[in-house]
């Protein structure tokens, strides 16, 4: 299994999904994690290696770029299946993917926005954090949110990139604070709504400017519960993680497989978070990650 990384809580889901469902089924999982978005030459190297092992039967990709490793996957397909997870890939060499339309994750945060701002005459200031530049998901929420928010109140008056480490995104949240005081919400990637909610309260910004996630993650559902985030959709990263184990079993004994499957896409909210499934979509508080699952003896 290759990761783009572990750093938040959202790859965590999709790990323990994985996990879990490899032990009930009984099914040895070994897991490798690129560190980033920009490390696409490691995921090339992790993918070489998984490719040439004779021990691997199926591999899945949480892919750091969309079409980067398209040749040397469309290589590694001539042996074994090739799954992708979560993020968006380009077809070459790809069996089967797990995933929802990144593209309507981007227009649910958008339309939960527009919703909350309402109608009226003056423009209101947002600041927006698509995530890592080159990343498969990236372009697609971009564009849903854009076309979300047109003919809205809402400006963006700010795009800033970045990896998706909270220590990046704090930065980048504390830039734009700086250099545009005027914002009334801060909107985008998890790690960054995660460290708004403490920039926003050292700079006692709490009650003026507003956050809102484009996906769903522990912190964010606990700044939903303290009413400092204010939605996110979910896309079940955890029930993905198991239905990625699923079809790759299925692939390997031969039953019928679904090239395309995913999950709801969900907006929580205060208002909402009764009818949101909160297991497939969030690991248990106490889970490290695994990197490796070995079926019991």
């Amino acid at each position: 299994m290759l990761f783009p990384h572990i750093k938040d809580a959202y790859w965590l889901g999709v790990n323990y999904g994985m996990a879990e469902q490899a032990r009930k089924l009984g099914l040895a999982l070994q897991f490798f994690e690129a560190g980033g978005y920009p490390n696409l030459a490691i995921q090339r190297e992790q993918a070489r290696a998984c490719g040439a092992d004779p021990r691997v039967d199926a591999l899945i990709i949480g892919t750091v770029s969309f079409d980067g490793l398209s040749p040397l996957l469309a290589q590694i397909a001539r042996r074994i299946p090739v799954l992708a997870t979560v993020n968006d890939i380009a077809p070459p060499g790809i069996t089967a993917k797990v995933g929802v339309d990144w593209v309507e994750m981007g227009r649910a945060a958008g339309r939960r926005l527009v919703e909350e701002v309402g109608p009226g005459m003056s423009l209101v200031p947002i600041a927006w954090f698509p995530g890592p530049r080159g990343a498969g998901w990236v372009p697609f929420v971009d564009r849903g949110f854009r076309e979300a928010i047109a003919g809205s109140r809402i400006q963006i008056r700010h795009t800033a990139w970045g990896d998706t480490g909270k220590a990046v995104q704090r930065n980048l949240v504390q830039r734009s604070l700086d250099e545009h005081p005027q914002l009334r919400y801060l909107v985008g990637n998890a790690p960054m709504a995660e460290a708004a909610v403490s920039v926003l309260r050292e700079r006692g910004l709490q009650e003026q400017v507003g956050i809102v996630s484009t996906y769903f993650t522990p912190d964010v559902y606990r700044g939903i519960l303290r009413g400092r985030v204010l939605a996110a959709p979910t896309d079940a990263p955890v029930l993905q993680g198991r239905l990625s184990i699923d079809q790759a079993v299925d692939l390997l004994e031969r039953r019928p497989v679904a090239r395309h499957v995913g999950p709801v896409i969900r907006i929580v909210d205060r208002d909402r978070l009764t009818d949101a499934d909160i297991d497939d979509s969030l690991p248990p508080s106490n889970f490290a990650p695994l990197f490796r699952v070995e079926p019991a003896r």
